[in-house]
């Protein structure tokens, strides 16, 4: 079987083909792990992990929040990626809206960790740290590949708890140490710099077959072009001649392509070069190391 929903253009980083059906998007995750499914109710992630959170309908001030404190507002359950409808608004301004739920705002760093599995019990991690500055609560960058391993023993505790049974990938973004997502597969966008011997080592994790923990991802650089931007093959041309990589990407809402590199400054570069200045003042090169 091939890995299902893989996007169009990435087939060829999904080598080898496993003989066990292997999920990398969410809907196809969702569909075919029923006895696990239920970690993407974020309403239900962010009651375990200890928050404040409820459906819309329910006034946080009933719940101890103060009228003026920011919370996020979001779908109890996105299948569609990227925080999509996820915002901040004053607690006292929440919709009334169908299917979301609001929950205490987090501080600190937005990270992102994939994660091995056997049978629930963790085996190798791959840790990914967001810039401070977002779009609709996007980190604008990721820096791939950094050394979280303070986490990973809240991050094991999670997945000892939710995923028993569960053999395959998943990923935990958190904020400030708390989670805020769960997914039944991987941070996708991010293994063109997860090294060689990633890919061979999950197949053979959900084949059965003898797993060798791949090593310390390489890692890299990528940084989101969100707004409408028209990108030609001069631009496209200039970025690689910076070592940047451009990626369109027609089915992400609101993002228009994808910037992968190993120079964090070129990256930033380009993304000024891409947007004519608009942001210039905004993305520094200090971003993604917060």
């Amino acid at each position: 079987m091939p890995f299902i929903g893989i996007r169009p253009g990435r087939e060829g980083l999904f080598q080898p083909t496993p003989r066990t059906p292997v999920a990398v998007s969410d809907a196809a995750a969702w569909r075919l792990n029923p006895r696990h499914r239920q970690v993407y109710d974020k309403l239900a992630l962010a009651i375990d992990a200890g928050l404040r959170a409820a459906p819309c309908g329910v006034a946080p001030t009933d719940l101890g929040i103060d009228p003026s404190a920011r919370v996020f507002v979001k779908p109890i359950i996105n299948l569609a990626g990227m925080a999509l409808r996820a915002r901040a608004v004053p607690a006292d301004a929440v919709p009334n809206e169908p299917g979301g739920f609001w929950c205490e705002r987090l501080t600190g760093p937005h990270t992102s960790s994939d994660c091995l599995v056997r049978d629930g019990e963790p085996l190798w991690f791959a840790h990914s740290r967001g810039a401070a500055e977002k779009d609709q609560e996007r980190p604008i960058a990721w820096e791939i590949g950094v050394d979280l391993t303070e986490l990973e023993p809240l991050i094991g505790a999670w997945i000892r708890r939710h995923l028993k049974g569960y053999t395959g990938l998943c990923n935990l973004e958190m904020i400030g140490g708390r989670p805020i997502e769960a997914h039944l597969r991987g941070s996708n966008g991010f293994f063109d710099v997860y090294g060689p011997d990633f890919m061979p080592a999950w197949v053979a994790l959900v084949d059965g077959e003898t797993f060798i923990p791949p090593p310390p991802i390489p890692g890299g650089h990528l940084i989101s072009v969100f707004g409408e931007v028209e990108i030609d093959a001069a631009q496209q041309a200039a970025a690689a001649a910076r070592g940047v990589r451009i990626d369109a990407d027609p089915l992400t809402p609101g993002r228009a392509a994808i910037l992968r590199c190993a120079d964090k400054t070129a990256g930033l570069a380009v993304l000024r070069d891409l947007l004519g200045g608009a942001r210039s003042g905004v993305v520094g090169t200090d971003e993604i190391d917060r």
